[in-house]
């Protein structure tokens, strides 16, 4: 099954009060959008029901391609459920989620498994209605180390109970192997790929490294795909997931 989500060219100008409209969808989205992150997330949700779990990964092969809006729009796709939702930027070597969100980047993740502050401080609640987002934080010496510590295992294990989805936003699987450390803690990963961008080997070696990790993907999702010509000018791209 496929479809595409159509988006318009985004308009860096504009922001909403919260997140970052360039990057994240809204009520002022495009039906299709909207729509078409629903379906995504339809699938995504039987994947989850068949493992029993509630927690997945996003990432990608390599840096820039999209991850990061990625897990924004599906956290927000999913929120729309009336669910409740945690978003956790686990890449702590470059974190992003924090500017598509307008939200303070200071405490977070690497700060809690460094036992320098509690869940509580951190997380930012209802950024969105049922979404709380989870920043990376203070960017450690340690990254790889700290998140397949104890201590992030204890921190999922203390909120798993508290919201229906968890979701991780993973470093690129190409540039670092953190993304795959944490395969035993999620039900699978959601691959991100951008046209002219992930080529055939790269795809090739995240499906190789998934493999050899012994973990499962729940799908992938294009980004920056090839504009129509019959659109031409208008300024559209698309995103397909698979």
């Amino acid at each position: 099954m496929a479809f595409k989500i159509k988006l318009r060219k985004p308009d860096n100008s504009k922001t909403e009060k919260k997140y970052n409209s360039a990057d994240a969808i809204s009520e002022k989205s495009k039906f299709a959008i909207v729509e078409s992150y629903k379906s995504a997330r339809s699938n995504i949700m039987f994947s989850l029901s068949a493992e029993d779990q509630k927690v997945f990964a996003v990432t990608s092969y390599a840096k820039g391609e999209g991850k990061s809006t990625v897990s924004a729009n599906l956290a927000i796709s999913f929120s729309k459920m009336e669910r409740k939702v945690l978003l956790i930027d686990c890449d702590l070597r470059r974190p992003n989620l924090h500017n598509i969100f307008k939200v303070e980047n200071s405490v977070g993740l690497s700060n809690i498994i460094g036992k320098m502050a509690e869940f509580n401080d951190a997380v930012k609640h209802n950024v969105l209605p049922n979404l709380d987002i989870l920043p990376s934080g203070t960017i450690p010496p340690n990254p790889s180390e700290l998140l397949c510590s104890p201590g992030f295992e204890k921190l999922i294990n203390s909120v798993i109970n508290e919201y229906d989805y968890i979701i991780f936003d993973t470093p690129p699987i190409g540039v670092v192997a953190d993304a795959l450390l944490l395969k035993d803690r999620v039900a699978g990963y959601v691959l991100v790929l951008r046209e002219r961008s992930t080529t055939h080997g790269d795809i090739q070696k995240m499906l190789e490294s998934i493999k050899l990790a012994d973990t499962k993907i729940l799908g992938f999702i294009k980004v920056g795909c090839t504009q129509n010509k019959k659109r031409a000018g208008r300024g559209y791209y698309y995103y397909q997931y698979y």
